[in-house]
């Protein structure tokens, strides 16, 4: 991976211009890989490493629907909500920039399990950004100035899933103080990974429930995209207006065939057919529209 994507200097002159701007920017920079188009608007995405299904949901219907935009998704590397940030952005061609708690240099990355992650960013187009010398191992500290980075770079900071001693909230918090726009997705009131999220929210953080919240944040018009989204009208039969009305929140196939009243071999038929045509999706055993 180093020999492909060599680790490359930033001159200070081209840091991104909201990075010059935080109070303790950084003194050097490295990167592999592209840098993001000063024309992106930069969302720092940030949730916990032990995310739910429905934080994972969450991710992947909101990445999907920035896809075409001139959006750039920025994440840390880190397992959970940081690595499927970046999973999606890649998935539907949307930049991500990683911006990992250690230096670039392969041997360090950090987690070491996301090298294979780190070089399928560099693969598609992304880019991977760090402040530490290339051989520098990631510590307690390092993630700190890490976060710092990911809330100074970003236009926004989008928060999905957070418990009430997650040090994501460090990032939501400086995101804050820097003056960017905090969005936060709200999860269940019975939730341990919703507490963090709910403290934002009270404070006056900005509500996000789908894809348009984000565009109208950071002053995109959701009307003019990159590339043109060209989806054909679908027309569903009796059967699968009856599924997406029963779907209005995700249920097990067990659920979902005794709503609808249906044998367990028509409803298998049903569901797999609409999955093959795009209109829900299987997640751990719990049905989804799309």
């Amino acid at each position: 991976m180093t020999s492909s994507y060599p680790i490359t200097e930033v001159p200070p002159s081209q840091f991104p211009k909201l990075l010059r701007e935080i109070p303790q920017p950084p003194n050097t920079l490295t990167f592999r890989g592209k840098l993001p188009d000063p024309s992106l608007k930069l969302i720092a995405v940030v949730g916990s490493r032990k995310y739910t299904t429905y934080g994972k949901q969450v991710v992947e219907q909101l990445i999907r629907g920035l896809a075409g935009y001139p959006i750039g998704i920025v994440s840390g590397l880190a397992l959970g909500i940081d690595s499927l940030a970046h999973e999606n952005a890649l998935q539907h061609n949307v930049y991500t920039l990683a911006v990992p708690g250690s230096g670039l240099h392969t041997d360090v990355i950090y987690p070491a399990t996301h090298k294979p992650l780190a070089r399928k960013i560099l693969d598609h187009g992304g880019g991977l950004l760090s402040e530490f010398e290339p051989h520098f191992k990631a510590t307690l500290w390092s993630f700190t100035k890490r976060n710092r980075i990911m809330a100074g770079i970003a236009h926004a900071t989008l928060l999905i899933e957070a418990s009430e001693k997650s040090g994501t909230l460090i990032t939501a918090r400086m995101a804050v103080d820097y003056n960017r726009e905090l969005l936060v997705v709200p999860g269940s009131i019975f939730s341990h990974n919703s507490i963090g999220v709910h403290q934002f929210l009270k404070l006056g953080a900005t509500p996000v429930t789908t894809a348009l919240d984000i565009l109208q944040a950071v002053g995109i018009d959701p009307s003019v995209t990159l590339t043109p989204k060209h989806t054909p009208p679908t027309v569903l039969t009796s059967e699968e207006h009856r599924v997406l009305q029963a779907l209005e929140e995700p249920k097990s196939k067990d659920t979902l065939i005794r709503t609808l009243m249906l044998d367990a071999q028509q409803a298998n038929t049903l569901l797999m057919h609409m999955e093959i045509k795009g209109l829900i999706a299987n997640n751990s055993d719990l049905y989804r529209r799309l």
